[in-house]
C-alpha cells in the first residue's frame, strides 16, 4: 500500500471511467503554470526538509566539452553518494519506496542497493513546448472514454490533471524531440549472468511533437507518432522489422502495426503488437504495452489517480549512459551493476491501473510512479491476476540536454517469478541518439518497409 502522500492528499483520489470526462482547467488554475506550478505542472517549490530542492529550469544548455553525438557528460559528476539503502536497512525508507522496489531487496539481499544521491532537477523542455502546454490547459478533453484525446499539441495535454487517465496521457504524449534516430539494445540475462544483446535501430516521427503541429490537423491525421525498429543484430534476426502508427483517438482508429520477416520476405499486419502480447526479442519478460513503461490504448484499465508522494527513483543517470562503460560492466546476475546507477528523492505521481471485468491482461493491476517535472514513469509495479507482484519496472532517465529533454536511458524489467530482468536501451557502445534525423513520413510506410528489406 502507498503510504505517503505528500502535497496533495486523498481529495485527488478519482477515478476514471467510461462516464466521466473531466472539464478543461479554469484560465485561474492555469494561470499558475508558471508561478507556483513549473511550466509542465510540478510543484515548483522544494519539500520541507530541503530534500528536494526548488525547480529552477533545470538544465538549459549542455555542460562545458560537449559536443553533439557525445554520450552526454555527467553534469553532476562531482556529486557524492549521500547514502546507499541496501536489504539491511531499507526499511527505514520504506515511505519512499514502492513495494516492488522494497521487492527487489528480498528477492537480491546480498547484492541489490540503491545509492542515493543530491537530488537534481534536471528536467526541462524547449520554451515551445512550454508555450503549447500553456493552451493546453484549457483547451485539451478527453474523447471516447478516455481513449482519446482532442485539442492538445505539442505540450504536455493535461498539466493540471484531474484523473488517472489524464496523467497516463501525460506520459504517452510528452515531449521526447520531434524526429529521433536511435540505436539500442536489449539484453536478458540468464540467472547465471549469460546474455546476448539484440541491437536494434530505430526511428521515431512524433507527429504530435512537430513544432508545425495543429490541434485541427492531429484530430484529423489522427497520428501521434510514426515507429520503425529494425534488428541490427545478431545476424540471425538482422533486418527483422516492425512498423507501428499510433493514433490519437484510439477507438476511431487502433494502433496499425506491420512487421517483416526476413525468412518470408513478406510484409505482415501485426494487430497483436498492443497490451500483453510478449515484446519483441524480450524472452517473455515484458508485454508491448510495457514499452517506454506504458505505451498505448488505456482502454482496458480503469485508472485512480492516488496523489503525489515523494520516491527514490533513478534520475541523472549519467554514469550508466556512459559510454566509457561496456554492456558486460551493466550486466550482472539478478539485476545491473546498482553501483553504476544514481537515485534521487523526487516528487511523483501515483496512478493506479485496474484491469476491466469485461478484459484481461497478464497484469491484474498495475501502480506507475510518474515524475513530477517530466511526466517520465519513473517505477512500475505489476501484479497478476491473483494480485501478487509479478514485474517491477524502473527508468533510468538523463537530461539529453542537446534537446532539452528528459527521457530514458536504459529500462530494465524484473520478472520476480523467474529471477530474470531485461535491460532495454543499452546504447554505451553504440551511436548516440540522433534528435534532428531527417525523417520522412514516406519511410513509414509498409511499402517502404518491404524495399529495405529487399535490400
Amino acid at each position: 500500500m502507498i503510504r505517503r502522500f505528500a502535497l496533495i492528499a486523498s481529495a485527488m483520489a478519482l477515478t476514471f471511467n467510461s462516464g466521466l470526462i473531466q472539464a478543461k482547467v479554469s484560465e485561474a488554475e492555469a494561470a499558475k503554470l508558471g508561478g507556483e506550478l513549473t511550466p509542465v505542472g510540478a510543484v515548483k517549490a522544494g519539500n520541507a526538509d530541503g530534500s528536494i530542492p526548488a525547480w529552477t529550469g533545470g538544465i538549459t544548455k549542455p555542460p562545458a566539452g560537449y559536443s553533439k553525438g557525445d554520450h552526454h557528460p555527467d553534469p553532476f559528476a562531482d556529486d557524492k553518494v549521500l547514502f546507499t539503502i541496501t536489504a539491511k536497512n531499507y526499511q527505514e525508507y520504506a515511505e519512499f519506496l514502492s513495494d516492488g522496489q522494497k521487492e527487489l531487496f528480498k528477492a537480491y539481499p546480498d547484492t541489490y542497493k540503491m545509492p542515493i544521491y543530491q537530488s537534481r532537477r534536471s528536467a526541462s523542455l524547449p520554451q515551445f513546448v512550454y508555450d503549447e502546454t500553456a493552451k493546453n490547459a484549457v483547451m485539451a478533453e478527453l474523447i471516447q472514454g478516455g481513449n482519446g484525446v482532442k485539442n492538445a499539441a505539442i505540450g504536455i495535454p493535461f498539466p493540471i490533471p484531474q484523473n488517472g487517465v489524464e496523467t497516463i496521457w501525460n506520459h504517452i504524449l510528452r515531449y521526447r524531440g520531434e524526429s529521433v534516430k536511435r540505436y539500442a539494445g536489449q539484453a536478458a540475462p540468464t540467472a547465471s549472468g549469460d546474455y546476448n544483446v539484440i541491437g536494434f535501430e530505430e526511428e521515431l516521427m512524433q507527429k504530435y511533437s512537430a513544432k508545425d503541429a495543429t490541434r485541427e490537423k492531429l484530430l484529423e491525421e489522427n497520428v501521434i507518432s510514426k515507429f520503425k525498429q529494425s534488428v541490427t543484430s545478431p545476424a540471425r534476426l538482422a533486418g527483422t522489422a516492425l512498423l507501428v502508427h499510433e493514433t490519437m483517438d484510439q477507438i476511431r482508429e487502433p494502433r496499425q502495426a506491420w512487421t517483416y520477416n526476413t525468412g518470408q520476405r513478406r510484409v505482415r499486419r501485426a494487430p497483436n503488437v498492443a497490451y500483453d502480447a510478449p515484446g519483441t526479442g524480450s524472452d517473455g519478460l515484458r508485454t508491448s504495452d510495457d514499452f517506454d513503461m506504458f505505451n498505448g490504448a488505456p482502454d482496458r484499465y480503469n485508472w485512480e489517480l492516488k496523489g503525489k508522494q515523494e520516491m527514490y527513483v533513478a534520475y541523472n543517470n549519467y554514469h550508466l549512459h556512459s559510454d566509457k562503460v561496456s554492456y558486460e560492466d551493466i550486466l550482472k546476475p539478478g539485476h545491473i551493476n546498482p553501483d553504476l546507477t544514481r537515485f534521487e528523492k523526487h516528487r511523483v505521481w501515483v496512478v493506479e491501473a485496474t484491469l476491466k471485468p469485461e478484459f484481461r491482461h497478464i497484469y491484474q493491476k498495475r501502480v506507475f510512479f510518474i515524475d513530477e517535472d517530466s511526466w517520465q514513469i519513473q517505477v512500475a509495479d505489476m501484479y497478476d491476476n491473483r494480485n501478487e507482484l509479478y514485474r517491477v519496472g524502473i527508468s533510468h532517465g538523463i537530461n539529453y540536454y542537446e534537446v532539452p529533454t528528459q527521457w530514458s536511458t536504459l529500462d530494465v524489467y524484473h520478472d520476480l517469478n523467474s529471477r530474470r530482468y531485461l535491460a532495454l536501451g543499452l546504447d554505451n557502445e553504440e551511436k548516440m541518439y540522433e534528435f534532428d534525423a531527417d525523417l520522412k513520413d514516406r519511410e513509414f510506410t509498409p511499402e517502404a518497409m518491404r524495399r529495405a528489406g529487399r535490400r
